[in-house]
């Protein structure tokens, strides 16, 4: 099967140093981008056998007609290099970032001769100092309200400061103190910018320390009898001393830390981002992240840090704190700290919370971000309206008589050609009906196309024409009729599927296959597919019925081949669950292993020659 990428290089020809790879579609278009300190080693697991890879990143190396790689010097450089070609390319494979401007944010605009303070929901904004984001926008509100009392910085639109200037009449914020007025030159430039100074530093973490330096001003004042003075000091100490009350303390008054929570299935990744500052939680954040490839934790960790984090053109970049919480560190987590330290000036200490506030905060991420993960699997199929609209947008697409309210869905697996199972799964309405789930085993099979034929006929045994005044064959969940079935694959497969409906002599079933490649809707017999528009309501939902039918049939196979392909393995010394994993992931099967060379096994990501010499000497007992 690997054969069937024509383009494959030779072994050889990879060089084994670190470096950067695309992979390309016919228009030269940048399909992925990624990084290695082995070029070799991991572009070989890209061309293992097809069946082998996980699905989306079978089709992104189905789709692709080229790859290529740039060699440098250090793993460093090569994690440098991917995220510029990322943020150029937006490769469309590349883990892809949901926007989250919903979050309303307290910004201070540095880069105006009059800094303004504003609340805002675009981080693109140039020369802003953004502190956030806050969850409500009447949170913000009320923050920025309470500090103009204390760091009167102007708060006005270009417009309303601009009309001001011309009239040489200050606006009620300026009669009421609650701006300077550098419009009507109550204050000077020099002195308005140092107004926005203290703002800013107290919103960037030293706030205990700004409402001392206030309270020691305030006692000076009320010694020297100044008790107007001393009066409105005291009143802004306890403005601050409001807004400190409503920031949560968390961790110990120096600690500067961004804790992040990710919560990931085989499609999407839920973040959840708590900014603390000053020992306090200054925001939290949180958005979904699309996994075309299968991704690990610690893999996504690496992109998640690269997207918060890597500066943008113009726009004010996201401070990089002193340390970095994450849920898992990146095999580069070295090259990783030392890019946000250089992003931030000093030292930056990138680690896994083990114990202690940290690790709790960190957990209570990871629950926000579980959470949000579950909202957004179950926002659209769980609207009725949108489960509407894709079930009609089916029947349309199809041209069925009615809406699909029963559909059933079919996925074989196999590894390597061993252990065969397939499953089928069951949506009503647009939602999951576990109970009626089933999975099959098969014994013995040609390939895909005989598979599908056979699940087919086992499943359809069970109904009657209905047109005949024939009994049900069983009363149970399994005889109910289907209003769609759908095959996982292409024309092929719907075409097997089509002759077991023929074949069981049950009419007005109506069956297509979903490619996984390029998402294309298969009839039986037509030579080109239906293409539904990217999306729509009614592909997320075949999409979601497809990959429901693949993770419960990948499921089954796991289990039904771990003792037996493990125990093969996992006898021979030096082998443990990853290593065991890798090779899998490399060679498929233990029987593919059996006719690996030395040098191939030796490839694999923490096999070593001597211990491929073990591994072949072991499979031969």
């Amino acid at each position: 099967m690997a054969n069937d990428l024509s383009f494959r290089p030779k072994t050889g020809e990879i060089p084994t140093d670190p470096g950067v790879y695309r992979w390309l579609d016919e228009t030269g278009r940048v399909l992925y981008v990624g990084k290695a300190k082995n070029l070799r080693a991991r572009l070989s697991n890209y061309f293992g056998p097809l069946e082998s890879l996980h699905e989306r990143t079978r089709r992104m190396v189905t789709s692709a007609v080229d790859v290529q790689w740039t060699i440098v010097k250090s793993e460093y450089e090569a994690l440098q290099l991917e995220f510029t070609w990322i943020k150029e390319y937006d490769p469309p494979f590349n883990v892809q970032f949901k926007d989250d401007k919903s979050y309303p944010y307290l910004a201070v605009s540095t880069g105006d001769s009059y800094p303004r303070a504003f609340i805002t929901r675009n981080r693109g904004l140039k020369g802003v100092k953004y502190f956030g984001p806050y969850t409500q926008a009447w949170a913000v509100r009320e923050t920025l309200d309470t500090l103009l009392k204390v760091y009167p910085v102007r708060s006005c639109s270009s417009g309303v400061f601009n009309r001001a200037q011309s009239s040489g009449r200050a606006c009620l914020l300026g009669d009421i103190g609650k701006c300077a007025a550098p419009c009507v030159g109550r204050v000077t430039s020099t002195e308005h910018k140092a107004i926005a100074k203290q703002f800013i530093d107290f919103m960037g973490g030293g706030d205990t320390e700004h409402v001392e330096t206030l309270r020691s001003r305030m006692l000076e004042a009320s010694e020297a009898q100044q008790y107007e003075l001393a009066g409105r000091l005291r009143d802004n100490v306890e403005a601050l001393e409001t807004i400190l009350e409503k920031s949560t303390i968390v961790l110990s008054d120096n600690t500067d830390a961004d804790l992040f929570g990710i919560a990931d299935d085989e499609l999407a990744a839920a973040v959840s981002q708590f900014i603390v500052r000053g020992g306090r939680i200054r925001g939290v954040r949180g958005w979904v992240v699309d996994k075309e490839l299968e991704r690990d934790l610690s893999e996504l960790v690496e992109y998640v840090l690269q997207n918060v984090y890597s500066p943008t053109d113009g726009a004010e970049p996201q401070e990089v704190p002193r340390e970095v919480i994450v849920p898992a560190l990146p095999d580069d987590s070295k090259e990783l700290s030392r890019w946000l330290g250089e992003l931030r000036g000093s030292k930056v200490d990138l680690r896994v919370a083990q114990r202690g506030d940290k690790a709790a905060l960190a957990d209570t991420a990871l629950t926000n971000a579980k959470h949000a993960l579950m909202l957004y699997k179950t926002r659209r199929s769980a609207d009725f309206t949108a489960r509407a609209d894709a079930l009609a947008g089916i029947q349309s697409a199809l041209n069925l008589a009615e809406a699909p309210l029963r559909i059933e869905c079919f996925d074989v697996s196999h590894l390597g050609g061993t252990g065969v199972v397939a499953s089928m799964v069951v949506f009503e309405d647009g939602l999951p009906k576990k109970d009626h789930y089933r999975r099959f085993s098969i014994e013995e099979t040609t390939d895909d196309t005989e598979s599908i034929y056979q699940v087919m006929s086992r499943r359809l045994k069970y109904l009657k024409d209905p047109a005949s005044d024939a009994e049900l064959i069983d009363p149970g969940k399994f005889s109910y009729r289907p209003s769609l079935l759908i095959v996982d694959g292409g024309l092929p497969q719907v075409n097997a599927a089509q002759r077991a409906i023929n074949d069981s002599g049950v009419g007005g079933l109506t069956v297509v296959g979903l490619a996984k490649r390029l998402e294309e809707v298969w009839l039986p017999g037509d030579e080109f597919p239906i293409i539904l528009p990217r999306a729509t309501d009614e592909l997320f939902l075949l999409q979601r019925i497809r990959d429901e039918a693949h993770r419960f049939a990948i499921s089954y196979q796991r289990k039904k081949r771990s003792s037996s392909i493990a125990s093969v393995l996992g006898e021979i010394p030096g082998l443990g669950e990853k290593r065991i994993s890798a090779l899998l992931r490399r060679f498929g099967s233990a029987k593919r292993l059996k006719v690996a060379s030395v040098d191939e096994i030796s490839e694999v990501a923490g096999i070593g020659y001597s211990l491929a010499v073990q591994i072949i000497e072991g499979l031969k007992k």
